[in-house]
């Protein structure tokens, strides 16, 4: 059997084999962001599907946070008997999951969330709201918001949970020079700008104790002008397993359309795994597991990251979305690709608030009805 169906464990968590399907928003949840019936079927079927480890879509952290129809909120108590149903339905699928706690920060949706989105600094971009910079009481607040999560979280019965410190979103544009402009202790030199992301991560450790599992994510660069680099990542992950997190997933891109990449390209010409070569450095700098995300589409490049030691798993959405049995598929025959195109169709359809579905899928069986 290929390495890729042995187990990895990540702090005390152990996962069945190496595949992860990386989180992705699915715009099933209700409008306060409760657990739907869609949302625990679509989650089944990934457990049953054979992944190694369910990362669920952004689970904001604050009302305000919202960046999109549909997003699964951890914001409340009110929303644990949800959160609970979800992670039965996936235990009992012999899967695991773990909760993305996410704030949109300067891409948050001020027509869903009722509140002006925040961010390091004051700052606008084409096709979204001017967003205002943060003052220090509301950074603390948000610091506590996270924590709480994480804590509503492990009661609901997540195996761990992932903080969300990529793509340009809250955590993630402190990181970045092109979004902190902030001249405090939140903004300047790289170890100013990781400090809220540090302070989270301390906050969330206060609450569920070391014992439990928590990840980040993290771009391996921004590909924006002046911003988060890989060399500034390595220092940041560096600091962030000296202050106890269990892995990493690195992925890459903002949702800025200043950036020469998004998180997802379109398209599936050019090399596969974006972001290899920065995650083989990470390896080399950090003795936590990484998982790896971005344009990996074969069982084959999968299996060379692993086995050459760029990462200890790998994540994977687009093609989840289209085959949620790929990864049993791939145990029976390692040659079968997906059919994933990478069209992005089924992204538009979750920005439409119609929830996150492969529209190619859709068509087939509209035409053999």
């Amino acid at each position: 059997m290929s390495g890729m169906f042995e187990p990895v464990s990540i702090g005390v968590l152990s996962l069945k084999n190496r595949f992860v399907r990386s989180a992705t928003c699915e715009a099933m949840a209700d409008g306060k962001g409760g657990v739907t019936p869609a949302l625990v079927k679509t989650y089944a079927y990934l457990a049953k599907g054979g992944v190694g480890l369910i990362i669920s879509g952004h689970a904001n952290v604050e009302k305000r946070g919202i960046g999109g129809p549909g997003q699964i909120g951890i914001y409340d108590d009110f929303l644990l008997p949800g959160l609970e149903e979800l992670t039965r339905a996936v235990h009992a699928a012999d899967g695991r999951i773990v909760v993305q706690l996410a704030h949109q920060g300067i891409w948050a949706v001020p027509v869903l969330s009722g509140m002006e989105p925040l961010g390091p600094s004051d700052s606008t971009a084409e096709g979204r709201t001017p967003a205002r910079a943060v003052t220090r009481k509301e950074i603390e607040e948000t610091i506590g918001s996270f924590a709480d999560a994480a804590l509503r979280a492990k009661k609901a019965g997540f195996d761990g949970v992932q903080i969300h410190a990529a793509h340009g979103f809250y955590l993630g544009a402190f990181l970045s020079s092109f979004y902190n402009n902030r001249k405090d202790a939140y903004g300047g030199p790289l170890e100013n700008r990781a400090r809220i992301l540090v302070e989270v991560l301390d906050a969330i450790r206060e609450k569920v104790g070391r014992d439990y599992p928590v990840l980040v994510k993290i771009n391996a660069d921004d590909y924006l002008e002046d911003g988060f680099t890989e060399a500034d990542m390595l220092r940041v992950c560096t600091l962030l397993e000296a202050h106890g997190i269990d892995a990493i997933e690195l992925s890459g891109g903002t949702m800025d359309p200043l950036g020469k990449h998004g998180p997802a390209r379109p398209g599936r010409k050019g090399p596969e795994a974006w972001y290899a070569q920065s995650a083989q450095r990470l390896k080399e700098t950090v003795n936590v597991p990484v998982i790896l995300v971005g344009g990996i589409r074969s069982f084959a490049t999968a299996r060379n990251l692993v086995e050459t030691g760029a990462c200890d798993a790998v994540g994977l959405s687009r093609p989840l979305i289209r085959q949620p049995d790929l990864i049993r598929r791939w145990k029976r025959d390692h040659h079968e690709m997906p059919a994933c195109l990478a069209c992005n169709g089924c992204f538009q359809s979750a920005a439409d608030g119609r929830g996150l579905r492969c529209i190619l899928e859709e068509r087939k069986r509209d035409r053999s009805a």
